[in-house]
């Protein structure tokens, strides 16, 4: 029997081709899905927390250049505001620089509760850290803030974010570095309870920065030990992303 070894070849040419095409039909098509944070429309978002979510020029809510402050808050607004016009969502920055839970619970009827929320994301810690807030005060406090919130609206979506800390800055002595890591590490065990508690979004923002550490120095990512620079607010901008459209998310 004759065998014609071109015209086969060409053939097994030809439906690798076909095969490859379909492939990279496939993977074009799930490039351009895009899974997205879902929000009813006409969403508010609020943040609130200390200088880590502040970072604002001024108090003055009326100036559209800076009222959103420059931390990830901003991010998320240009980022979202892009992907999802359609959404037509209000994004308000309500951190203030040193402040602690209980500076939260002392504003939280202002600044939260007559915020109408739909969606409240918290940083909270860094502060109660350097003022040796104990664990046990520290959760008092910021469970009577989400019962508050709860109480008022049962529908409510909470993000909760770990305190964190860097080796980096004032804190590259052994003795300081330590006490502020082992700190912050019971602060963190208190949010994961209560994000648990309250079934609110955890986000584990000491594990993001521990990984980011290990591909570049810390100074890459928080300056002074907790404030993150442009790349450290990019991160918790990404992971804020990816933790809510995990838990409540639309593909585009």
């Amino acid at each position: 029997m004759r065998i014609f070894y071109p015209l086969a070849a060409i053939i097994l040419l030809l439906f690798a081709g076909a095969l490859l095409f379909a492939q990279e039909g496939d993977s074009a098509a799930s490039e351009s899905q895009k899974v997205v944070p879902h929000f009813e429309k006409g969403s508010r978002l609020v943040f609130i927390g200390d200088s880590i979510t502040d970072m604002k020029w001024g108090r003055n809510e009326k100036d559209r250049n800076h009222y959103l402050g420059h931390s990830f808050v901003f991010l998320l607004a240009g980022r979202i505001g892009v992907d999802q016009p359609e959404s037509e969502l209000e994004f308000f920055n309500r951190g203030i620089s040193g402040n602690t839970v209980g500076d939260l619970r002392k504003r939280w009827q202002k600044d939260s509760i007559e915020m109408s929320p739909d969606l409240l994301t918290i940083l909270i810690g860094t502060n109660d850290v350097g003022r040796g807030v104990s664990p046990d005060e520290f959760e008092r406090d910021y469970r009577h803030i989400l019962q508050q919130s709860r109480k008022e609206n049962p529908e409510l979506r909470l993000i909760l974010m770990d305190p964190f800390v860097l080796r980096s800055g004032k804190l590259t002595n052994e003795d300081a570095w330590q006490k502020r890591r082992t700190a912050t590490d019971e602060l963190r065990k208190v949010v994961g309870k209560l994000a648990q508690e309250f079934d609110a979004v955890h986000i584990p923002l000491q594990a993001i920065f521990d990984e980011a550490a290990t591909r570049t120095k810390p100074e890459d990512w928080i300056w002074d030990g907790v404030h993150p620079l442009p790349a450290g607010h990019e991160l918790i901008a990404r992971e804020w992303l990816k933790k809510v459209s995990e838990r409540w998310s639309e593909v585009k």
